[in-house]
């Protein structure tokens, strides 16, 4: 995005426009994410297994993979504003219609008006900051939209599974569609006109992945994410299943989880300024940890707890230094690396979800665990081995911490 602002009048006006967006990617992610704490509900409902039921995370993030580059490209020159209003409005319809669902294809479709949102909301809002804010508020203000990420972890998901727990899981997603509908009512208010100044081209995409930082950071984000979602996705029925759980001590250890998070973002956030080879790398390293000790150790509540509060203290740094990889690779682009980055995670996770739930289905859910830690480790060996030895001090710094 051009650097062209278009504040609101007053630092307070311009606070609530942020914390706006804030809360669209919030209610974003938590609509993406919230099927993983009522994976077996759903599944239960429709008479379908927990690996079918992962369908419903695997559809969002491979329409998310291709709505990034399209949304942004084939709008480039359409008033961001107008974008992220029609954008939420589309995340509205797509949770009640997964609440009103009579049948698992209506659901899957609306999983699939998710997957636009996500794409086109993320890509386009991305940026924004620097239109709405003074320069030196740019990097906080970045920092409280991309909050909004692991707070989907730590309040969306445990909320919603709590009221899907008591409430039924249909109304969990009509507690998100209200949501929805109150933060496109504050986007139109607050947001002011916001032309497009600068746009993203195919050959600048191409241009990105040539560099060789490009294509380490696509392979290193591929085998953390696809080891990430094959497992997390099903972590619901493992702490039922095998540590035998009841579902509101599920939504207790998610929250835990999320928490953790929370931490790991912003440690890994630091990080990246100086290290953000060995921050990623050690992410894989833990995940790996965590996800192989789970078949023997999280048979236990306390073995599941410690091991869940350390996998989400890892994942908390993947997308901060997934993010931070690409804007180092084209420091000069950032809407591009962010497009690139955007669409190679939810590519990721959609497969990660999928390959997941073919595992469960086929072997059990404590195998996709040890698969998942497989592949982790291999991401931190391959990192190691790929990435030059002379790390460039990112001036992302400010970008890196946000995502």
């Amino acid at each position: 995005m051009s650097t062209t602002l278009a504040r609101p009048r007053t630092p307070f006006a311009g606070w609530l426009t942020v914390t706006s967006l804030m809360l669209g990617i919030f209610t974003i992610v938590t609509s993406e994410i919230l099927p993983i704490g009522l994976l077996t509900t759903i599944g239960a409902d429709f008479g379908i297994s927990d690996g079918a039921t992962g369908l419903t995370m695997t559809l969002p993030g491979i329409v998310a993979a291709v709505a990034a580059p399209t949304v942004t490209l084939t709008t480039a020159r359409l008033d961001r504003r107008v974008m992220l209003c029609v954008l939420m409005a589309v995340l509205a319809v797509a949770d009640v219609l997964a609440a009103v669902a009579t049948s698992y294809w209506v659901m899957l479709i609306s999983r699939v008006l998710v997957g636009l949102t996500i794409g086109g909301f993320w890509s386009i809002g991305a940026g924004l900051a620097g239109r709405l804010m003074p320069p030196h508020a740019v990097g906080t203000a970045t920092a409280v939209i991309f909050s909004a990420v692991p707070l989907g972890s730590v309040l969306g998901v445990p909320t919603g599974t709590f009221i899907g727990n008591l409430a039924g899981w249909r109304t969990a997603f009509l507690v998100l569609a209200a949501l929805a509908v109150l933060v496109l009512a504050s986007l139109l208010i607050l947001l002011p006109p916001l032309p497009a100044h600068q746009v993203t081209s195919p050959r600048v995409l191409l241009g990105l992945l040539r560099t060789r930082g490009a294509r380490t950071a696509l392979l290193s984000t591929f085998l953390i994410v696809l080891a990430h979602f094959s497992t997390y996705t099903y972590v619901t029925p493992f702490l039922q299943d095998v540590t035998g759980l009841h579902p509101a001590a599920v939504s207790a250890v998610l929250l835990a989880y999320g928490i953790a998070g929370i931490v790991g973002n912003f440690l890994a956030g630091k990080a990246t300024a100086t290290r953000l080879r060995a921050a990623f790398a050690t992410c894989g390293c833990l995940i790996a940890v965590t996800t192989l000790l789970l078949p023997s150790v999280g048979g236990t509540t306390t073995g599941a707890v410690v091991l869940l509060v350390v996998w989400g203290l890892a994942y908390g740094g993947v997308p901060v230094c997934s993010q931070a990889s690409f804007i180092t690779a084209s420091p000069h682009t950032p809407e591009a690396a962010t497009v690139v980055f955007t669409s190679s995670f939810q590519a990721t996770f959609a497969l990660g979800a999928f390959l997941g739930g073919h595992v469960v289905d086929t072997f059990s859910v404590s195998t996709t665990m040890i698969c998942g830690g497989l592949i982790a480790l291999l991401m931190a060996i391959s990192l190691w081995s790929l990435t030059h030895p002379a790390e460039p001090g990112p001036s992302t710094r400010g970008r890196s911490r946000t995502t």
